[in-house]
């Protein structure tokens, strides 16, 4: 629990600026948007403008309700816990990818760097200018990729811990979701079937107050 309110306070933060949204509205449904803006400090415009940033991502949801005394719409706000995480997912895919790529390149490429200069450049950029730094004449020196290997390596590895939690996370969340469609799939059954045992029941109910219809013999004529 405590893992998914700090990843979606990293998200939140990095969306729209402030992360306290979330303890406010984590786990709850339809919150009154005047309570958030009361709870942050914040004047109820400038709590509207970081919901509708997260609004605009789907990450939050809401419902409204007009005020029959003022006359105004009161907005309720729901935290999209599951859309967030799977926002968070894409992004640690493609920085995985980026990532990746970085180490590919690492593999199979020379780079050139001036210490006087402080730059790196790949081999075909060195060559342009004869390996030499353009800036201060200087010869290019080439670069031993192991420590940038190794620190690209462990980037990966972080990334691909923190994607493990977050399907981790999803997983419960689908469970949840899972079991409350079941539960809810039974007791709509269980209202169907008692609403047609009543049905029955009423049915047989009518039937015992008809009247019995009664029968007349035809008599027949003496000639």
């Amino acid at each position: 629990m405590i893992m998914q309110i700090n990843l979606l306070k990293s998200l939140v933060e990095e969306m729209a600026g402030s992360s306290l949204i979330v303890d406010i509205l984590f786990d709850k449904k339809d919150v009154n948007e005047f309570l958030i803006a009361k709870k942050m400090n914040l004047t109820i415009n400038q709590v509207r403008n970081i919901l509708y940033k997260l609004s605009a991502e789907g990450l939050v949801s809401f419902t409204r309700k007009k005020d029959k005394k003022k006359g105004w719409y009161i907005y309720f706000w729901t935290l999209n816990t599951e859309k967030c995480l799977l926002r968070i997912e894409r992004e640690l895919v493609k920085k995985m990818e980026e990532f990746k790529q970085l180490l590919r390149d690492r593999e199979t490429k020379r780079y050139y760097t001036c210490k006087g200069c402080n730059i790196e450049l790949t081999e075909e950029k060195a060559l342009e200018h004869d390996f030499s730094c353009e800036e201060c004449a200087e010869v290019y020196t080439l670069v031993d990729n192991t420590n940038a290997l190794r620190d690209i390596k462990g980037k990966i590895t972080k990334k691909e811990n923190e994607l493990k939690d977050i399907r981790t996370e999803l997983a419960s969340i689908l469970e949840i979701k899972s079991k409350k469609k079941s539960s809810d799939a039974k007791k709509e059954l269980k209202l169907k079937e008692e609403e047609k045992a009543k049905k029955a029941k009423l049915r047989k109910k009518q039937q015992k107050k008809k009247p019995a219809k009664k029968v007349v013999k035809n008599k027949k004529k003496k000639k």
